[in-house]
């Protein structure tokens, strides 16, 4: 690998190397448990809409009560 310092591009050493291998990887393992946590929360908010709605209230209820609004199918 490489890298530009002072307008230069100069090869970075091994330690170079292995410290950014292994931000890239930190990076991606944030990035994949971010998705993890964006899913579960959306999958929550599926899950106790359709909880109120076997509870037999009507989706504007259930609705005015949580904010959440399902997506609408075209």
């Amino acid at each position: 690998m490489k890298k530009y310092v002072d307008g230069n591009l100069i090869d970075m050493t091994a330690e170079e190397i292995s410290e950014r291998e292994a931000f890239i990887s930190n990076a991606k393992q944030k990035h994949i448990q971010r998705n993890i946590e964006v899913q579960a929360k959306e999958d929550a908010k599926v899950s106790g809409n359709q909880k109120l709605l076997d509870l037999g209230l009507s989706q504007a209820e259930a609705t005015a009560l949580t904010g959440y609004t399902p997506p609408v199918a075209e």
